[in-house]
């Protein structure tokens, strides 16, 4: 059967939010569309305006490497651009590694800086407009990009738009070319500025003229009138004190600046402060940098992956260090073989697990893992991206915490970032704080952290709703005889574990996904459902998405052994009033029986 006329269907391609320049989704509206997007059909790939950033680079950013290659580089060249040097040689360094056929002239790094740092280095520092670009064969592009999309390291789209204007103006300049040797700028120590210089948070920051001469004019209009750089440095000091759970009602800029660093948290471990937060690009930024961080830290030992993950942590510890042990289950089985290894003398830097895992919804028990941890001496990471914090408090069992802020912290589909949080209760804390202090670079991008600290203002209160919306669609697809299993925290055999970290008010997230007993009604179903679709979570509206299609189209046998099946499909449940949402998920259950 052909699909319903939808009401929020979105032509594939195009981004989500539908004419969003900076959006982090994309619309793959149909079943179809999803197996086409795999399989490269022109009809799909032709029209893809934008897509998710670490696995579409934005054609901004596209723009901007062909510019730098154009005047930089050789024949047959290409480029992949990065916040620093620091980062572009990590990139470097792993490309060497996957072509060892090349050397390091055949993977250059080209810093490029502005002109007029020296004029500004202030202000200059806090933007941090720069760029690394690495220069490598074209034929070697999957190479560079799988460090990109692992990694989260790459310059985010606004960073792209910004620095590529000083760049045709001619004041972002190769740094060769300045008469002082290219520096690390790691911008102001730590955010010292705790006080607000100007925290009329009314002002509106949309982009302002930029066909100016002078440098230092060009930042002054371009961040002194529309984006107050007062104001970079209290959005990322807003932030942190959100993730660090010290807001814990809907507050504006000026309240969260105003706020006792010291004041009642929602994360209920003693002696947490704003100070054991830190501010990544991306979630994945954040995953990725715990790894390495540990391992310099702790070692090089295998890390362990407990419970079926998102697929970049995975690769993470396969691909960068010297490995990891899977345990896609999450069962206690597992815990039991690990902890038999652990007594053979077997050694590990850390445990990576999701709370609750992605696409599944199980939750690990945080509890046994911690006890194995402090026995054993290996760090625990939990990702809490799928819980987040005002559901559940999983820092208590942690020694590192991290999250995706694209998802619903943002909530907006248009910025990306990433929180770590260390445990100052944790065994290994003052090792790690110091490794963090000592490595840490704040290369969230100013533009970005503007957009995120206004997009997650309204955090606690979205929550809620989200997860009141969530609980009735479990319900509404739980009802149904053709859906064969609902994944849900709240119905999950695991339940009885993300209890022991619920909070007192918390709920049971906004994701969940489900499967029917054949993909004829799993097709209809989500052809007829009437949502926007694409990659992602986490957002302000209702997105769902053939998940295991979309990330694991090349494993698909693989999953099937883990018990994550094909035709899974995930829905990230939004803000939409309830009795309509219930209703649109109905629909398209008719649909199904139809067939």
């Amino acid at each position: 059967m052909s699909p319903m006329a939808l009401e929020n269907h979105v032509e594939v391609g195009e981004s989500l939010p539908p004419a969003t320049e900076h959006a982090v989704s994309v619309s793959l509206p149909t079943w179809r569309a999803n197996v086409g997007y795999e399989e490269g059909e022109e009809w799909v790939v032709s029209k893809m305006k934008t897509g998710y950033p670490r696995f579409f680079i934005h054609k901004i950013i596209q723009g901007f490497a062909a510019a730098i290659v154009e005047k930089h580089g050789r024949e047959g060249e290409v480029a992949m651009l990065f916040p620093t040097h620091v980062i572009a040689s990590r990139c470097q360094e792993f490309f060497l590694r996957q072509a060892p056929d090349l050397d390091a002239s055949q993977a250059r790094i080209i810093d490029f800086l502005p002109a007029a740092e020296r004029a500004r280095s202030e202000e200059l520092a806090i933007i941090s407009p720069r760029v690394s670009a690495i220069l490598f064969p074209q034929d070697r592009f999957s190479i560079a990009k799988q460090f990109w999309q692992h990694s989260g390291e790459g310059v985010s789209s606004r960073r792209a738009e910004y620095c590529h204007h000083l760049f045709k103006e001619g004041i972002l300049v190769e740094a060769s070319t300045l008469n002082q040797p290219a520096r690390v700028c790691k911008g102001p120590k730590r955010y010292q500025k705790k006080t607000s210089i100007d925290l009329d948070a009314s002002e509106d920051f949309t982009g302002g003229a930029r066909e100016v001469q002078d440098p230092t004019q060009f930042v002054e209009e371009r961040f002194g009138r529309n984006m107050d750089l007062s104001k970079t440095k209290n959005a990322k000091l807003a932030i942190r004190r959100r993730i660090a759970g010290s807001l814990t009602a809907d507050v504006g800029l000026t309240e969260a600046l105003a706020l006792d660093q010291n004041a009642t948290m929602t994360r209920p471990v003693a002696g947490f402060s704003e100070e054991d937060v830190y501010l990544y690009p991306t979630g994945m930024s954040s995953i990725f940098n715990a790894h390495r961080n540990l391992l310099r830290a702790k070692g090089p030992s295998e890390a362990i992956v407990y419970g079926f993950p998102y697929i970049d942590t995975l690769k993470i510890t396969e691909k960068f260090g010297p490995g990891s042990k899977f345990y896609g289950f999450g069962s206690s089985e597992e815990l039991d073989d690990l902890e038999r290894r652990l007594e053979g003398g077997e050694q590990y830097v850390a445990l990576f697990t999701e709370f609750p895992g992605n696409p599944l919804l199980r939750c690990p028990d945080l509890e046994r893992i911690r006890k194995l941890a402090d026995e054993y001496d290996f760090c625990v990471v939990v990702d809490e991206t799928i819980g987040n914090f005002i559901n559940v408090n999983v820092l208590q069992y942690a020694d590192v915490v991290v999250s995706s802020l694209t998802k619903v912290f943002s909530g907006d589909s248009n910025v990306m970032g990433g929180g770590l949080v260390l445990n100052p209760n944790a065994k290994n804390y003052a090792l790690l704080k110091r490794t963090w202090d000592e490595d840490y670079e704040d290369n969230h991008w100013a533009e970005d952290s503007l957009f995120l600290e206004r997009n997650s203002r309204d955090f606690v209160s979205r929550i809620d709703r989200i997860d009141t919306n969530a609980e009735a669609i479990c319900d509404v697809l739980s009802a149904h005889p053709r859906v064969k299993r609902v994944n849900y925290p709240k119905t999950s055999p695991t339940r009885p574990l993300y209890e022991k970290c619920r909070n007192p008010n918390g709920g049971y997230g906004g994701l969940l996904s489900a499967t029917f007993y054949t993909k004829a009604d799993a097709i209809a179903f989500f052809d007829n459902l009437d949502t926007v679709k694409g990659p992602s979570l986490g957002t302000n509206f209702t997105l769902s998405s053939p998940y295991v299609l979309l990330a694991h189209y090349e494993e698909l046998d693989w999953c099937a052994e883990w018990g994550v099946e094909a035709d899974l499909i995930r829905f990230s449940v939004g803000l939409e009033e309830t009795g309509k949402l219930v209703d649109t998920f109905k629909r398209a259950l008719q649909a199904v029986e139809l067939l």
